[in-house]
């Protein structure tokens, strides 16, 4: 079983224009694909760094010695990129998401697919499963968690139909899940509602956005003036903070102009957004709703 097939493998390593002596960082490793094509470009003086909170990624580490893999969560990439002794450097990619490893184990409980206990952990240390989410979290909390990250209209009715259950005893599996939820699954859209559950659910286990927002903040930091920037988003949460980001340096609301109407951002925009051609998609299923975006540090 391949663990992970890298999505718009070529533009986004090109999107990092490489030097053959420059520093690099992957934050999303996984089963190293992207970090491999990196590898390819750089010469015997390059460096490349890679980030994965996941144990299961450790297993496909690069016998090189101009690699260095961190089992961290990108979110503390100026952290331990300084603890190696790296402050700056010339390019970041990113590959948000799951990998096809998560969702392909049937225990990590990432796949709608399978009857799992409910966990949904990138980090397995972590604390937080969706266990406790959906046995633990108050009904508002819930209905929050499915409104915000799964864009969910009848997350109200949800939350009030999880904590109605789980007065009956815990749920403890995706089929229990399932068949809490089940007057909301209309059989037509059946996959896309329970999708969008996990989303929501997965999210919130993996505080994926507060991590996106870290990150993003570092990131001209820690580039070079002119350090490049290739991220893939696939879900609209993603690529909505990653485009504001790009376009302004803010999340929300709009930078403070001077008397001419001028304002200053880090990043500039390199391109327009690239999607997956109609043949990865096919060779692929996984790559349909990814979305590149590259910019350079001012």
């Amino acid at each position: 079983m391949e663990y992970h097939n890298p999505v718009l493998l070529k533009e986004t390593v090109e999107g990092l224009s490489i030097k053959p002596d420059g520093v690099y960082v992957d934050v999303t490793f996984g089963g190293g694909g992207h970090s491999k094509a990196i590898l390819k470009h750089l010469g015997p003086n390059g460096k490349l760094y890679a980030f994965d909170q996941d144990k299961d990624a450790l297993l496909n580490t690069i016998d090189d010695e101009r690699f260095t893999l961190i089992n961290e969560n990108f979110r503390y990439i100026k952290r331990f990129l300084r603890f190696y002794g790296t402050k700056q450097v010339d390019g970041i990619l990113a590959d948000f998401g799951v990998s096809s490893h998560q969702f392909d184990v049937a225990e990590r409980g990432f796949s709608t697919r399978f009857e799992a206990d409910l966990d949904m952990r990138m980090n397995q240390d972590s604390n937080l499963s969706a266990y406790h989410v959906i046995n633990e979290y108050e009904e508002e909390q819930i209905r929050k968690v499915l409104f915000q990250y799964g864009e969910l209209r009848q997350a109200p009715a949800m939350a009030r139909a999880i904590v109605d259950a789980r007065r009956d005893g815990e749920i403890k599996t995706s089929e229990q899940l399932k068949e809490t939820l089940r007057k909301f699954l209309n059989h037509k859209k059946e996959n896309k509602v329970l999708a969008q559950i996990y989303q929501a659910i997965r999210i919130e286990v993996n505080q994926e956005i507060e991590a996106l927002k870290e990150f993003l903040q570092q990131t001209p930091e820690v580039l070079v003036e002119g350090g490049r920037l290739s991220l893939i988003s696939y879900h609209s949460l993603e690529d909505r903070l990653v485009k504001r980001f790009i376009r302004n340096g803010l999340f929300e609301g709009e930078p403070e102009r001077d008397v001419f109407g001028n304002f200053e951002v880090p990043l500039k925009k390199v391109g327009g957004l690239i999607v997956p051609t109609k043949e990865e998609i096919k060779l692929n299923n996984r790559a349909r709703s990814a979305k590149l975006r590259i910019a350079e540090k001012l």
